[in-house]
């Protein structure tokens, strides 16, 4: 995922910052609760595409982002 392009995209639904999942190739929100899907190199960033995380997915990043 290019750094430019996670600079410039935010939430769709809340407007705020996304946090890169490499592993699972999505970029989370933690305000709307959604993860949006990345296909192909190319950003999914429609609510109806994106799964809507876990508790135990929030918390994660909560503590990851929090130290």
């Amino acid at each position: 995922m290019d750094k430019r392009l996670l600079d410039i995209l935010v939430c769709p639904v809340t407007k705020g910052p996304l946090i890169y999942d490499k592993d699972n190739q999505e970029l989370l929100c933690t305000g709307s609760r959604l993860a949006y899907p990345i296909r192909d190199d190319i950003p999914v960033m429609l609510s109806d595409e994106a799964r809507h995380l876990t508790l135990e997915e929030i918390e994660k990043l909560k503590k990851t982002r929090h130290g």
